[in-house]
């Protein structure tokens, strides 16, 4: 892990220490993602079995998920499980239904300017296979587009090696209200749910985590579709000062490392005791967890503890991190919280750890990475809906703007739309 202190290695360094490097584009993988859509695009069903055999299931022979097989996973669920999906579900929902909006109209004599929100219609869902099991993906992703009121979700996600879905996946789409599974994977799904073959419906947007091959699809299919972000590799970040419990700031750490090895952990500190103590402890907290040797490798490749001189230089590191996750371990956080402008996700004081907001909180856990917290949003409903505008001109409020409109058009060149409006003003 890089060890930088602003005051000998100069503020330069730190920042670029914070500064995760913008994925290099990789030739060969677009070409073979080039060649899974056209794939997909050309033969449907077959090719969707194909490369489910070749990645994910050598037995599969179905894609899509039986209603027989949906319930038996799900009986597959103990009660004291789904009782946890349903809290962390509940949660999700009260916290998302405050962000609805309605539309509307501001009426005037003879003007009336107004917006209509309307969701979109069908989304389909990516939730990743792989290494790990995401059922909190299902419910952070489904349940603000229920909220927006989106009448159709539908879920691809790989299936396994003996070609089921795993039963806590299945017991979350279900809690969420997610109409149809397909056991489909990687890129090919993505297509899949953009173009509409092989039985699956074309949505309109699409959301959900995925590995490289999978982001590199929704980047080639965004205009055919929707998409809601490029989610890369996890990161944090923690902006701590000398009140921080170092064993908590090495645990906070780990957690978004645990992941991935790509993934990505800061440590800013004010105070190098603490920067020390904290590396200390990682080394000790790594040496008995399961995934131990995922972390030390993101760590190695992607850690950086910082010594800053003031809090206000770590601020200012902070917010050019724009990290997913910034957590605020310092004597007073809420007198920080107002001068931080780039983040994802602000976790709160010492007893606010990350998997708070990954698993219970209510906020969706889909979150921008790689700095796009500078402009871009977590999932939430909005992310779901339409806006559209809605103009009226009266007569009077023509005669009134018309000669000043067609002024504009013509200025531009547009005489067509000039006489378009003064048709109008000669009656």
């Amino acid at each position: 892990m890089k060890r930088i202190q602003v005051s000998l290695d100069g503020i330069a360094a730190a920042y670029q220490a914070v500064r995760r490097e913008a994925a290099q584009r990789d030739v060969e993988k677009e070409a073979r993602v080039i060649q899974i859509i056209a794939s997909v695009r050309e033969e449907g069903e077959a090719a969707l079995l194909r490369l489910g055999r070749q990645f994910d299931c050598p037995t599969l022979d179905c894609i899509e998920m039986t209603a027989d097989e949906w319930d038996d996973g799900i009986r597959r669920v103990g009660e004291d499980e789904r009782q946890l999906l349903h809290s962390a579900a509940s949660n999700i929902a009260r916290f998302h239904e405050k962000q609805r909006r309605s539309s509307w109209m501001d009426f005037s004599e003879d003007v009336v300017l107004g917006q209509l929100l309307r969701p979109v219609e069908r989304v389909g869902i990516y939730v990743p296979g792989g290494t790990a099991v995401y059922p909190s993906s299902v419910l952070m992703t489904a349940i603000p587009a229920k909220m927006a009121g989106v009448q159709s979700l539908i879920i691809t996600t790989p299936a396994q090696r003996d070609g089921f879905i795993h039963p806590m996946v299945l017991a979350a789409a279900r809690i969420a209200g997610v109409g149809r599974i397909f056991k489909i994977g990687g890129a090919q799904a993505i297509a899949a749910l953009a173009y509409g073959v092989g039985g699956v419906p074309p949505v309109d947007m699409i959301v959900g985590p995925g590995n490289t091959y999978v982001n590199i699809a929704k980047r080639m299919l965004w205009g055919v579709v929707n998409m809601d972000m490029l989610a890369g590799p996890s990161e944090v970040c923690v902006l701590a000062d000398e009140t921080a419990k170092a064993e908590w700031v090495a645990a906070d750490m780990i957690t978004q490392v645990e992941h991935d090895s790509e993934c990505a952990a800061y440590l800013v500190a004010t105070s190098p005791g603490l920067a020390d103590e904290t590396v200390t402890q990682i080394e000790v907290q790594v040496a008995d967890l399961p995934r131990g040797s995922i972390i030390k490798e993101a760590l190695n490749r992607h850690g950086a503890v910082i010594i800053a001189d003031t809090l206000e230089q770590a601020i200012q590191l902070a917010n050019e991190c724009a990290p997913e996750h910034l957590a605020l371990m310092v004597k007073d956080p809420w007198s920080v919280i107002g001068a931080i402008r780039n983040a994802g996700a602000i976790l709160v004081g010492n007893y606010t750890p990350q998997s708070v907001g990954d698993y219970w909180a209510g906020p969706s856990h889909t979150l921008p990475t790689g700095g796009a917290a500078r402009y871009a949003s977590p999932l939430n409903v909005d992310t779901f809906i339409k806006k559209t505008s809605v103009i009226a001109y009266e007569h009077s409020a023509i005669e009134q703007a018309g000669r000043s409109i067609a002024q504009l058009a013509r200025i531009e060149g547009f005489e067509a739309h000039a006489r378009a409006v003064e048709k109008r003003l000669l009656g």
